[in-house]
């Protein structure tokens, strides 16, 4: 008899390689055939209704690294909530409008000045759809459920149509105006942008002093006397009408060189030092409030540059302030209470213009040297050097923006302002300081530019009559919607002006019946911020508003904000009561992912060298609130973890083998006590793991799954107990004990690890003995027993018994490097426990098996002290059992079997 084949070894079909680049998509297409998104639906039917709303990615180019992260991460979410008691249907969306899909076109060769706009916006639909479909099928191979076959589009005619009502309510409650003052404009992109379109990098910039001559000193100051100004923006010198100081400060004159100069009192040894004016000396002084009305004559042109009083103005600089009201938010406001023009002597495109004398034709940048020559000529320039400084740019293009005067639609924020205050107090906020980040931006913002000089996007449904009256009536709106909604917006460019408004539509300012329509578009990010309009409250599924908004650091700026702006300007209301967000994915030295740079890894390279799987436990593993980095290493790093999981996964499934959950399953309370023991311990950490869940801290999961994988599991429960799985009856006591831990055990690890490893929980839900349902997500996640105060104390008493196993483990380890013993199975132990520790152990039987070495006795005395007992470590006394390796004094009690202990004895016997 070979007595290894009386082994009971461990035997499933779950494998041990998972190769999960090969075999994940065979997993996805048997969710697809099963329907899985909608199966998980109806099993939710009549429970609690969660709503994670998908913040629309943009319709271009492949996904990227946080692409990945943001995904995975509501994945996780939304798979959990369908397995923990709510019904968490999931609408994914795309961005579909913007200047990106222009640019793409035009660099596929597409030629827009030899077609109309109605035909180039149905090409950039097309390429958008497009795109649309080839992120999907990015995005599914992330293993995500969702309802990707009816996501929500903002090129969808349904969209937008609920964006214009939107609009309309927005203009109906008097918060839509057209107003002409300085907004960020971008040259390259040759469109106004929102602040969410504004991001900064360093720029060389030039810095000029510059002297303005008093001609009207209102008996303060003298004809020799000139203020000086600072800016680091030339260009703007010749849109000049005034310079603005301070009430609150205190302004000196400087004499140099027979003149004199005035600037902030505090600022006159800055100013003289970065001058060279060792021989300057102070004549007189003046409040700031004085100098109001003094007139100064502009540098290059016969015209006046009044002096003005300004709350803006700080004693920076020279503490007076280059006044351009068409080239700054401070000067235009500013401007307009002293009844100033809104000069912008540059055009869409920042070319100088024929307001500009003597520069006209030029970029504003190159206008910056000929200016300065200019000023030189004139005796005004003080000093020029060139400073390095962070300065808008506008994140596509990533050219510098600059401040310019336009006519533009604007919604008021600040009619609505103090609301929007109230509501972002009352949404939760993780991490928290997003709460304080949101509110300073709102509680310092100026009015939304929502309003864009482009053809890809949703027209702004304004029409104007003959006398230039703008129209937006609730009747206009209505009717352009039900147009939209029909046709989609490209029917606003196909058609007259007159054929969009509602039949027989008459006005007083059009007399002859001649209506214009309005050119420009929609801010992008009015499109994105109206989906809790265009999904939230017309998607069934789904309600207004969501239980959690989940996106990038970058969207405070953009989706969170817009989003937060739309909802409150008409429903008064937030359209989220949680927000969470989450770093940027950086490479392996910390640096940004870029193409230039080289160092970019995409999430579809990683799931063809690894794994989806692999990606996704990197997401959980990972602080995902701040920056994370992303390299190969740290995928295979993690690439080790999964094999540790997966290994115990599957030696948990290998041990249920012919386990019959109805017949063999011993009930807890006659569990022996070890394995009561680790039943609570798997109680404790379904508990951890769900409330880690539901504080989204999905590192806190993987860190407790992991540990019980590698540490409660592997490093003691399934190292002890393959003595009694392997060599017991099937059908023993002690063995059908442990197979039942075994068994609540891999069911709630596979549901507990199921949102962050689904294709791995449900290949190995099929394993699980007595499983019936399709897939591991049409189950519930497991329900952790109430604690009781034995349970407790009974983690306390085996917790103390672990710390004894590790110095017994430690001089076993000691032992073998000293050639005493091999294999811990050869060893005899002496112990002389510490009082603390001769008590525990007294109350337990099985030492020997539990420390896994042949013998325990109990001594006086022993050889080495540790922390909790005495140890010596002897060659166990007898001979090695063929079968169970154990060495006992008392082999050979059969004499079919000479060579088997008496345990082994009567269970070969038995068979």
């Amino acid at each position: 008899m070979e007595y290894k084949d009386t082994l009971l070894m461990p035997k499933t079909e779950f494998l041990m390689r998972g190769n999960l680049p090969k075999r994940e998509p065979g997993f996805q297409e048997r969710w697809e055939e099963l329907d899985l998104y909608a199966a998980v639906q109806k099993k939710n039917e009549g429970r609690p209704l969660f709503v994670l709303h998908d913040g629309p990615p943009y319709a271009n180019g492949d996904i990227h690294m946080g692409h990945g992260l943001n995904k995975v991460l509501k994945d996780m979410i939304v798979r959990y909530k369908s397995m923990n008691g709510f019904r968490s249907p999931y609408v994914p969306g795309w961005d579909t409008h913007g200047l990106p899909i222009e640019t793409a076109l035009q660099k596929a060769g597409v030629d827009r000045k030899t077609m109309t706009v109605a035909e180039f916006r149905e090409l950039c639909a097309k390429y958008a759809l497009e795109q649309v479909d080839h992120q999907r099928e990015q995005f599914k191979r992330l293993g995500l459920l969702g309802d990707y076959e009816n996501p929500y589009i903002t090129l969808q005619p349904e969209f937008e149509a609920a964006q214009i009502r939107l609009f309309g309510d927005m203009a109906n409650k008097g918060y839509i105006y057209k107003g002409k003052k300085p907004v960020y404009w971008s040259p390259s992109s040759e469109s106004a942008l929102a602040e969410a379109e504004i991001e900064y990098q360093d720029k060389r910039s030039p810095a000029i002093y510059v002297a303005f001559q008093v001609t009207d000193g209102k008996g303060k100051l003298e004809p020799t006397d000139h203020f000086v100004i600072w800016t680091t923006t030339p260009w703007t010198i010749p849109a000049n009408l005034g310079i603005a100081v301070s009430p609150e400060l205190t302004y000196a004159r400087i004499r140099h060189d027979g003149k004199g100069y005035i600037v902030a009192e505090s600022l006159v040894g800055e100013v003289t030092a970065a001058l060279g004016w060792e021989d300057a000396m102070v004549d007189g002084t003046f409040p700031g409030a004085e100098l109001e009305y003094i007139v100064t004559k502009h540098p290059l042109y016969d015209r006046d540059s009044l002096v003005i009083l300004g709350d803006h103005v700080t004693a920076e600089a020279t503490g007076c302030v280059h006044t351009a009201p068409g080239h700054g938010e401070d000067d235009f406001r500013v401007g307009q209470t002293y009844g100033l023009d809104v000069l912008c002597p540059v055009d869409d495109k920042g070319v100088m213009t024929a307001e500009a004398p003597g520069f006209e034709g030029l970029f504003y940048e190159d206008a910056n040297k000929e200016i300065g020559q200019a000023l030189e000529a004139a005796g005004a320039l003080l000093k020029i050097s060139f400073i390095k400084h962070s300065y808008p740019h506008d994140w596509r293009t990533k050219k510098p923006v600059i401040f310019r005067a336009t006519p533009q639609w604007f919604a008021s924020i600040k009619d609505f302002r103090e609301t929007i205050l109230e509501e972002i107090k009352q949404v939760k906020w993780l991490p928290e300081w997003g709460e304080t980040r949101l509110y300073n931006m709102f509680k310092d913002r100026g009015d939304w530019v929502i309003s864009r000089q482009r053809a890809w996007g949703v027209p702004l449904p304004i029409f104007y009559a003959e006398d230039g009256t703008e129209i937006i009536t609730p009747e206009t709106i209505e009717h352009i919607a039900n147009l939209f909604g029909e046709h989609g917006s490209n029917v606003w460019y196909e058609r007259e002006a007159k054929d969009l408004l509602p039949e027989g539509f008459t006005h007083p300012g059009s007399p002859n019946g001649v209506f214009k329509k309005e050119t420009d578009i929609m801010d992008v990010w009015f499109d994105s911020g109206s989906s809790h309009a265009g999904v939230l409250a017309t998607r069934p599924e789904l309600e207004r508003p969501a239980d959690l908004y989940l996106e990038g650091s970058d969207q405070y700026r953009g989706w969170f904000n817009s989003s937060l702006s739309t909802s409150v300007a008409t429903t008064g209301k937030a359209p989220y009561k949680a927000v969470v967000s989450h770093g940027f994915v950086l490479d392996g030295e910390g640096r940004k992912m870029s193409k230039s740079i080289g160092n970019t890894i995409a999430p579809i390279q990683i799931m063809e060298q690894f794994g989806a799987e692999i990606l996704r436990l990197w997401v959980a593993s990972v602080d995902y609130q701040s920056d994370v980095r992303a390299s190969f290493d740290n995928f295979k790093q993690v690439s080790e973890s999964y094999r540790k999981i997966r290994n115990t996964v599957r030696f948990l499934l290998g041990n249920l083998d012919q386990f019959d959950v109805g017949s063999h399953r011993v009930a807890f309370e006659d569990l022996p006590e070890t394995d009561r023991y680790m039943r609570v311990k798997l109680d404790q950490l379904v508990s951890k793991v769900k409330t880690a869940y539901d504080g989204y801290d999905f590192m806190g999961v993987y860190q407790l799954l992991h540990n019980f994988c590698v540490l409660d599991l592997s490093s003691y429960y399934l190292d002890y107990t393959k003595d009694i799985l392997y060599i017991d009856k099937a059908d023993a006591k002690e063995r059908r004990a442990v197979q039942t831990v075994m068994y609540d055990t891999v069911v709630s690890l596979l549901k507990l690890m199921a949102p962050i490893l689904p294709h791995t929980a449900d290949e190995a839900f099929v394993f699980v003995p007595g499983a019936t349902d399709a897939s591991i997500f049409l189950t519930d996640m497991p329900e952790a027993r109430e604690l009781t105060e034995e349970d407790l104390a009974l983690i306390a008493k085996w917790n103390k018994f672990l710390v004894f196993r590790d110095d017994v483990l430690k001089a076993l380890e000691d032992a073998r490097a000293e050639k005493i013993v091999g294999k811990s199975l050869e060893a005899k132990l002496q112990l002389a426990p510490k009082a603390e520790t001769k008590e525990l152990l007294s109350s337990i039987d099985n030492i020997a098996q539990l420390l896994q070495v042949s013998q325990v006795e109990f001594v006086e005395q022993a050889e080495r002290e540790f922390d909790t007992t005495s140890i010596t470590v002897l060659k166990a006394d007898g001979e090695k059992c063929d079968r169970c390796w154990t060495y006992t004094t008392e082999n050979g009690t059969d004499e079919n079997h000479p060579t088997l202990c008496p345990r082994c004895t009567e269970v070969v016997n038995s068979l």
